[in-house]
């Protein structure tokens, strides 16, 4: 009786573990199903806040040509370069250069840090890099566009709001300085006059910018500095006679 009954109770127990594993496995099925959903969840509300945020951050990669927003470069090198601004993506940086250019700023700086297959740079009145106008340092407005050949970027020191009027137009692809430098617009005619500027650092004979302007201006382009006005030379004031001087009296 007593073997009949162990045998029993032995029984039992092996049901019970049986049940009980059957339902610990159906918890962890359950677990997992749940976990999973939650996943396809969030992957499924990543995959729309990517889609929005793509919507909202990406501009276009170009732009209508409108001769507002067209930034005209004579160089020395051989021509005009026309470079397309894009306010929409970064409206202060394109306002700085539309302001400078109106006060003839640009005309005649030095393009004063030219490196093959990297960047020309320019903009800088003092021609070594340390200079910028007398308006203040812009707040960087880092953007999605990349630095691809033709890109125009602002310059700037360690500081990221430190741009002011310095440039550089990309010769070659450099991804690595996306959103790190303001693109601010891209060279879309005259690519071959940027290939040509006098690369050194400083150049021994700096390529200039003839004349800056934006094309609705409608300034004709210019060829070559204007000849500075010969230097005028004093003409002697002529001796006038001396007066006689006047009888003394007695």
């Amino acid at each position: 009786m007593r073997f009949t009954s162990a045998i029993k109770t032995v029984a039992i127990g092996f049901a019970l573990y049986a049940s009980s594993g059957a339902a610990l496995a159906q918890a962890g099925q359950g677990a997992d199903a749940t976990k999973k959903a939650e996943a396809a969840a969030r992957a499924e509300q990543n995959a729309k806040t990517m889609g929005q945020d793509a919507a909202i951050k990406l501009p276009p990669a170009t732009v209508p040509a409108d001769p507002q927003n067209i930034w005209d470069l004579d160089l020395s090198s051989g021509g005009r370069v026309r470079i397309q601004l894009r306010p929409d993506i970064a409206p202060n940086h394109v306002e700085r250069i539309k302001q400078l250019t109106r006060q003839g700023f640009y005309d005649g700086l030095k393009f004063h840090r030219v490196i093959p297959g990297f960047m020309a740079q320019g903009g800088d009145p003092k021609g070594d890099g340390t200079g910028g106008s007398t308006l203040p340092d812009i707040a960087a407005e880092f953007n999605p566009m990349p630095h691809l050949r033709g890109t125009v970027s602002m310059a700037r020191a360690q500081e990221e709001n430190s741009a002011n009027s310095q440039f550089f137009i990309v010769l070659l692809p450099r991804m690595q300085l996306d959103k790190k430098y303001t693109v601010f617009g891209r060279v879309i005619d005259g690519m071959q006059y940027v290939d040509a500027i006098t690369p050194g650092e400083p150049p021994a004979n700096p390529s200039v910018i003839l004349q800056a302007s934006i094309e609705s201006d409608g300034k004709p382009p210019v060829t070559a500095l204007p000849t500075p006005p010969a230097p005028t030379v004093a003409t002697p004031a002529s001796v006038a006679p001396a007066g006689k001087k006047a009888a003394k009296r007695k």
